[in-house]
């Protein structure tokens, strides 16, 4: 498992097409597993920050205490066309809970200069250590699909 900065510069490329699509909408779609074992999936608005990806959110909800539980988790992006042209970026890993005070408050003060909010404590705060990553997009030629860890380039598959 990397963090994300260790990610991108195993795979630059793939790192700078995941943070584009995350970026592009501000939302994304978290997969977690539920106390009962069923999947649960949520909106989510991942953050970039001091090189890792970071995510969380209001204290106590359903989907945090998920990862406090079990931090096995799927990040993707949106979907925002039936074609699938724009791409779609799909990330695995493990939820680490960010305990440390000056940590949280660095984070804080970054959200409020750039968003005017400061996330009230408590609250839940995250990095994500990845585990594999994959990128898919659909063209002409057929689907384009690029992964980490795995041999660097892109494998098509004709439609």
């Amino acid at each position: 498992m990397v963090t994300w900065r260790e990610f991108a510069e195993l795979s630059p490329e793939l790192a700078r097409l995941g943070k584009e699509r995350i970026e592009k909408h501000g939302l994304c779609l978290l997969g977690t597993i539920r106390k009962d074992g069923t999947p649960r999936i949520s909106p989510l608005e991942p953050d970039f920050f001091e090189g890792e990806l970071c995510i969380g959110g209001m204290w106590r909800s359903m989907k945090n205490l998920d990862l406090v539980r079990d931090p096995r988790c799927l990040i993707h992006s949106v979907v925002a066309n039936k074609d699938g042209t724009d791409g779609e970026f799909k990330l695995r890993g493990r939820a680490i809970d960010v305990v440390d005070v000056p940590t949280r408050g660095r984070f804080a003060d970054k959200a409020f200069a750039e968003r005017g909010w400061r996330p009230p404590e408590p609250y839940h705060l995250f990095t994500v250590d990845i585990e594999s990553v994959a990128f898919i997009q659909f063209k002409a030629s057929g689907m384009h699909l690029r992964r980490w860890p795995g041999p660097d380039g892109w494998t098509v598959r004709k439609r």
